[in-house]
């Protein structure tokens, strides 16, 4: 007795290129989905499965810039580069599309110009609306008049971050219904005749106009990342030159969100919540976050649900974790401070190398609590992605073949630069693929090799010494079994080297012959009744 992984790497796998790009594992304990990327020098979203098969892709004119996500109908959300002369920080966009599952084009969206510009990421809201990260320009003379120091002006002005909601209109168009901006929520200490002048410590919910964490250059801010959670009706963000995390409340009108008053929390459009550099708010708390990226409520239904998941690159501290935490709230929702700071302080779960520095993501990247508690994690700089089961176990491991310089060939190394923003697993049951039909193809890179894929556990045994008796094989259109087993064990399951079923049907104590001509080229697993299983190839 055999099982089949052994089988397909001897039938398969015998003199092909060592594997360093595609699917380099796959265990039993992996989670099945699709995995949905946008390499950074690509123009292209591509759909995987766990093998690294090809599975679906979408193309586009532009560049990424920097997220995507595959929705609930089926399409594409994606943001584009446009490469705006003003705001050139990294991850600068300014324009965001919409694909069918045909890879239509149905909805576009620039929002760029001299004065402010679409950045990393956006969220897609259960109306259709669609929360936009951004940042505006604030000139120098702005800037000093509402209390910056001159000498922490390196650039001449600052870029302040903003969210707004867009509620799409046509095809090429949409309405600001809602919009918030950190600039209406500045304190400074450097003049005193400002009416924001008031000391940081005492007021936590308020950004410090004059606070420059390793930085004073034009993009002091640098958000992101944005999630929005519809049962608190919140929305987080998620600053890298700060080294925080923001809560801000969605359930103000435009107007309290320039205050600090109304909404469910009573705040305006103040902070609710902060986490991860105290000093950002005056205090001398420890620091635990480096650089973060992808900050997120965890979806309902996945373990640790409701809490923050965030991707700790770790800059100034050497290696990478993901970590995640519960904020404090009181029995009416509000959050808590511990004394001056806000909590908690440690995580409640955390990933990182055994060896700290052997995981370490200086930028971008993020991570994703998928099914039966597994998490995902996208290395954003080396296109590695890579699976981890509840023990910190890695399960599968994936690097991006898309480079700069093209589609990298197997067992020659990566052709350039291959970084991805983020990855995101989708289960086979996704709304978005009901309906759908999802055609296995080859993977991604040249001369691609599976021989490290072994997602075989849905499989049969195979049994080389009692295999069935069938012909022809390697077949074209049928296949014919010389002498079935006996009319009650007569049920026809065809699987594919994923495990999974592609056909099934019935012999009749007179007809023997199985029609297969809808199978692609390729191996499959046959199996009559509860006999063993035999290899069929279809030419």
């Amino acid at each position: 007795m055999r099982n089949i992984a052994t089988f397909i790497y001897l039938f398969c796998c015998l003199n092909l290129p060592a594997q360093n790009v595609g699917t380099l594992s796959n265990q039993a304990a992996s989670v099945n989905g699709y995995t949905l990327f946008s390499p950074n020098p690509d123009t292209n979203t591509y759909l995987i499965d766990n093998c690294g098969h090809l599975m679906h892709r979408w193309s586009s004119s532009y560049y990424p810039a920097l997220s995507a996500y595959l929705l609930e109908d089926g399409s594409l959300l994606r943001t584009c580069r446009l490469n705006n002369q003003t705001f050139t920080q990294g991850g600068s966009g300014g324009r965001i599309e919409r694909y069918d599952w045909d890879g239509n084009l149905i909805w576009e969206f620039n929002f760029s110009n001299a004065q402010y510009c679409q950045h990393h990421d956006i969220e897609y809201l259960d109306n259709g609306h669609i929360l936009i990260l951004a940042t505006e320009l604030k000139t120098q003379a702005e800037c000093i008049a509402a209390g910056r120091d001159p000498n922490l002006l390196q650039d001449g002005k600052i870029w302040a971050e903003f969210v707004v909601e867009i509620a799409p209109v046509g095809t090429d168009s949409g309405t600001v219904v809602w919009e918030w901006h950190s600039w209406d929520h500045m304190v400074q200490n450097y003049d005193m005749t400002k009416s924001n002048y008031q000391a940081q410590a005492n007021i936590p919910n308020k950004f410090n106009l004059n606070y420059v964490g390793n930085n004073s250059k034009a993009d002091w801010m640098h958000a992101n990342s944005i999630d929005y959670n519809a049962s608190l009706d919140q929305i987080v963000l998620c600053s890298k030159k700060w080294s925080e995390l923001w809560v801000i409340d969605h359930s103000t009108t435009t107007a309290e969100a320039q205050g600090e008053t109304g909404g469910n929390a009573g705040m305006g459009g103040d902070i609710l919540y902060r986490w991860g550099n105290p000093i950002c708010y005056g205090q001398n708390g420890q620091k635990l976050l480096f650089d973060p990226h992808d900050i997120h409520w965890i979806d309902s239904g996945m373990v640790d649900a409701g809490k923050l998941m965030i991707f700790n690159n770790g800059k100034n501290r050497g290696w990478s974790s993901v970590d995640i935490i519960q904020p404090p709230v009181d029995n009416s929702g509000q959050y808590t401070l511990s004394g001056s700071q806000y909590g908690p302080s440690s995580t409640d779960w955390s990933y990182s190398d055994p060896t700290p520095t052997n995981f370490f993501a200086i930028r971008i990247s993020g991570a994703q609590r998928i099914d039966n508690g597994n998490t995902l994690i996208c290395s954003g700089p080396d296109g590695y992605f890579f699976e981890v089961d509840s023990n910190n176990n890695k399960v599968w491991e994936y690097i991006n073949p898309v480079t700069v310089n093209g589609i990298s060939t197997q067992g020659q190394g990566l052709a350039g630069g291959n970084s991805v923003f983020r990855a995101y697993r989708y289960s086979p049951n996704y709304a978005g693929f009901a309906g759908r039909t999802l055609t296995q193809g080859l993977p991604i890179e040249l001369n691609p090799n599976s021989s490290n894929c072994s997602l075989f556990t849905n499989l049969p045994t195979l049994d080389f010494s009692h295999h069935l008796e069938i012909y022809p094989n390697p077949f074209d259109q049928h296949i014919h079994i010389k002498q079935p087993p006996a009319p009650n064990e007569l049920d026809v399951v065809v699987y594919n080297i994923m495990g999974q079923v592609v056909f099934e049907t019935k012999l009749s104590d007179t007809n023997y012959t199985i029609h297969l001509a809808s199978l692609p080229k390729g191996s499959y697993i046959l199996r009559l009744g509860n006999h063993p299983a035999t290899i069929v190839l279809k030419n």
